[in-house]
């Protein structure tokens, strides 16, 4: 069977804002609910139909290889759903807006719960960003604990039925003509409780460690620049998925350059002769001295461009350029014989052809009284 496109699936426009494709999910997601059409196979199918082009659109990455290449660029990407227990892990943050805890409901006991995404704020220097790197990092996390393997119960024993809420993991109760469900207060809306905890968890699931992995930095990142590391973050809940961990760079400022995006700015500075005359050298770049012309008469301020010797773009072959600013620079300190030369350059200045020009011109407006 031929695979509906994603956004015919959510009933939303091509250039459909991530709000607007969350929402769309939403509603699709409450209408084809497997407790709202028990025994339904049409709309379980319709549920995890929603749930994996829900999963390739608010991904900003895999939206933009499947706006280029259709199902082809996200195959081994999408979700594929097994079941409908993946889905309510892969997606707990949907399902616990929608029904107020994990996306629990009657009947089906405790749902897997995704880990929590954490968020690491990383130092790197302009020369690190300008090469990429690999860097290792120590994060503190929790993971599933190896003892109970998440269960939260002692080894050898498993979690009990909730006898107050007979595994559904809801109370209801009855206000008036109004009859409401709400989480078990005695298994927290699990369906479960534990007799006997884990020794080494308490009971929790979770232990906390200490992991260090190693984070690539692509060349040509700049301040801002988010990383997302995937099942990197906290550990699930009830054997749900581990979260993602997010690096967020910050890049210090250059010591010899000063950088606008992918270009970076050197500033040259060179002598008023070498302005008038013109002159040869060599400029640094991020791989080695590069060759520079400066053009004669050239003036203060003047940009000279280095094509593709600025910074690479991440993911790309193409860089930015390298931007030589001359600066001209006046002396402060001259000796007898320089001041003497340089009154003789201006008198030969003066006398120059253009100069005797405009002196005759001034001659012959006087003798015409035009002066």
């Amino acid at each position: 069977m031929a695979q509906r496109d994603y956004y015919e699936v959510l009933g939303v426009a091509r250039d459909a804002s991530e709000d607007e494709i969350k929402k769309a999910y939403r509603k699709l997601a409450m209408k084809y609910h497997p407790d709202h059409n028990p025994g339904d196979k049409d709309a379980e199918q319709k549920f995890k139909e929603a749930a994996e082009a829900y999963d390739v659109l608010r991904d900003a990455d895999k939206r933009a290889r499947y706006d280029r290449f259709g199902h082809a660029g996200v195959q081994g990407g999408a979700g594929g759903f097994g079941s409908t227990d993946d889905i309510f892990a892969h997606f707990s943050d949907i399902f616990g807006d929608l029904f107020g805890f994990s996306g629990a409901a009657a009947g089906h006991g405790p749902r897997p719960m995704a880990g929590a995404d954490l968020r690491y704020n990383l130092e790197i220097t302009f020369e690190q960003a300008a090469t990429g790197t690999e860097i290792p990092l120590k994060l503190p996390r929790h993971d599933e604990c190896p003892d109970c393997k998440g269960s939260g119960a002692a080894p050898g024993t498993r979690p009990e039925t909730c006898p107050h809420c007979h595994g559904t993991g809801q109370v209801r109760r009855t206000q008036g003509f109004f009859q409401m469900a709400m989480p078990c207060p005695s298994c927290q809306g699990t369906g479960q409780f534990i007799a006997k905890p884990c020794p080494r968890c308490k009971g929790h699931g979770v232990v906390e460690n200490i992991r260090e992995i190693m984070v690539r930095i692509p060349a040509g990142v700049d301040t801002g620049t988010r990383l997302r590391v995937r099942g990197e973050g906290e550990a699930g809940v009830h054997g749900g998925p581990p979260g993602d961990l997010y690096v967020v760079l910050e890049v210090a400022p250059s010591k010899r350059y000063e950088r606008q995006g992918q270009d970076l700015i050197y500033t040259c500075e060179i002598s008023f002769v070498q302005a008038a005359l013109g002159h040869k050298l060599e400029v640094p770049g991020l791989n080695g001295p590069l060759p520079l012309v400066i053009p004669k008469g050239i003036q203060s301020g003047t940009p000279l461009y280095i094509r593709g010797e600025g910074m690479p773009y991440p993911g790309r072959k193409q860089r930015g350029n390298l931007v030589v600013l001359v600066k001209v620079l006046t002396p402060t300190k001259l000796t007898e014989r320089q001041e003497e030369l340089l009154r003789e350059f201006d008198h030969l200045t003066e006398d120059g052809p253009m100069e005797k020009v405009k002196k005759a011109a001034k001659k012959i407006g006087k003798a015409m009284g035009l002066d």
